[in-house]
């Protein structure tokens, strides 16, 4: 019994053996491919459990990888224009306060690749960006025309000012509506974009001479109450720039891109606060949609990039991000930014909204450069193909041109050869005819002296030698 019950053991012990010993093989120490449970993977798992996936790069196809909130569409993040500079077409760049437009502006007009180059000289605060062989402005902006629409002009200062200002100033005798106006705008994040104007106010900025023009007039003191009564607000703690319920900086960024026309101007009285705010957001990301181009300060390279995809135009030197400003060194607690972003509501979502879009059409213009770049190199490769294809058959005819060329040489030569043999043959040359004429002669002689000397059974013999060799002879002449 005890020699059978081990028996018995002994086989299970030596299936568990097999089997360890056979996983140890199939899974060896250290691999990822035969895990299961929470960290569950396959020999053929593309992503094995224990190793982290790489992000995309953001600038990778990212916008065909997610699906956007705001559902935009191909036509949104399709931004070319076909900007005639030579023509009558004009970049208007509306200019939101502490957004990095002046640093852009400068941009503009000294580091664009130009056919003519703007005029800037020193001491003048203005250049002259006049088209080539035309002395008007293809710029409407800062530096090149100036405040023409007053100081900071908004959505609505503009559109309702610059097609009046551009005609008068340059004398053209075109209808406006046969001229291109392509704005564009920069925006920053509302918060560092608030802290910004904050420290320059503190420091004396006041931006009084704004016009605020809106349906032919500027708001009265009534709609538009000042937040200080002496001539600056310099020295204001961040406490009373916020207390100020007047305060322009609120908002800043959504009310200068919508159409204030929309709300009653700054009648805040015409409807309620929250239909107000309402439509002026959606106006704001509507103007900021049609716009032909906007960038964001926080994304300089980005904002270069895809200014020059959209106009088609490059940059001398590349932007450089600057995230030293004062906005950076300035240190709030988690209140106080609470309360920053509550007061700039509108722009903290107009923000978001055109941080996607933004993202996005970078994104897409990156996927259409590489598709752009897939198709040149395949057209290239078509081209070396054809003039390869072409080298080849050009070699074939040469090579069958030769061909028949030694064939007609050949020809030539068996013919003219021909001609020759016939020519020769009949008449064969006198000194070989005379000598086999000799040799014949003796033979037959020599034939007839032996036929005689041979006895009578041997003369029929040599007769009939004579006939033969008389008739090869004959032949022969």
């Amino acid at each position: 019994m005890d020699d059978k019950s081990n028996k018995l053991l002994l086989v299970p012990v030596l299936t568990v053996l097999f089997v360890m010993i056979g996983y140890q093989y199939i899974c060896p120490a250290g691999s990822t491919s035969c895990r299961f449970g929470n960290g569950e993977s396959f020999p053929f798992s593309k992503y094995p459990a224990d190793v982290k996936r790489e992000s995309p790069d953001p600038d990778e196809d990212a916008s065909f990888r997610f699906q956007s909130k705001f559902n935009f569409t191909r036509e949104d993040l399709e931004r070319h224009v076909d900007f005639d500079m030579k023509g009558n077409d004009v970049i208007v760049f509306l200019h939101i306060q502490k957004t990095g437009g002046t640093t852009f502006g400068r941009h503009l007009v000294r580091n664009i690749h130009l056919e003519r180059p703007c005029d800037c000289r020193s001491g003048q605060k203005k250049c002259t960006c006049h088209r080539p062989g035309k002395a008007e402005s293809w710029l409407f902006s800062r530096f090149s025309t100036g405040w023409s629409c007053g100081l900071h002009a908004d959505w609505t200062e503009l559109t309702n000012c610059v097609p009046a200002v551009m005609n008068k100033k340059q004398k053209k005798d075109a209808p406006l509506n046969r001229r291109n106006f392509y704005y564009i705008t920069l925006l920053r994040d509302p918060v560092s974009r608030y802290l910004s104007e904050w420290k320059h106010v503190q420091r004396g900025a006041t931006w009084k001479t704004a016009l605020h023009m809106c349906d032919g007039r500027p708001p009265t003191p009534d709609e538009l109450p000042a937040c200080y009564s002496s001539e600056d607000w310099t020295g204001v703690s961040l406490e009373e720039f916020m207390a100020c319920p007047s305060n322009l900086a609120n908002n800043r960024q959504t009310r200068m891109l919508a159409d204030l026309s929309l709300v009653g101007c700054y009648n805040l009285s015409s409807m309620s606060e929250e239909r107000r705010a309402e439509l002026l957001l959606s106006s704001a990301k509507r103007n900021l949609l049609r716009m032909a181009f906007f960038g964001l300060t926080e994304y300089q390279r980005k904002t270069q990039f895809l200014f020059e995809r959209t106009f088609g135009l490059h940059f001398i030197t590349a932007f450089t991000q600057i995230n030293g400003t004062r906005a950076a060194g300035v240190t709030v607690g988690t209140p106080t930014r609470r309360r920053i972003e509550e007061l700039n509501t509108l722009d903290m979502q107009l923000y978001e909204y055109a941080r996607e879009l933004f993202s996005q059409r970078v994104q897409y213009c990156h996927h259409q450069e590489r598709q752009e770049e897939r198709e040149r190199k395949r057209e290239q490769r078509r081209r070396m193909k054809e003039q390869k294809a072409s080298q080849i058959q050009q070699q074939d005819d040469n090579e069958r041109k030769d061909a028949e060329q030694e064939k007609m040489e050949l020809t030539g030569v068996t013919e003219d050869y021909s001609s020759q043999v016939v020519r020769w043959s009949p008449h064969p040359p006198p000194l070989v005819s005379d000598a086999l004429l000799t040799v014949l002669h003796i033979t037959i002689q020599l034939s007839k002296a032996v036929a005689e000397g041979l006895g009578m059974q041997k003369c029929v013999v040599s007769g009939e030698l004579y006939v033969v060799m008389h008739r090869r002879a004959v032949e022969l002449l």
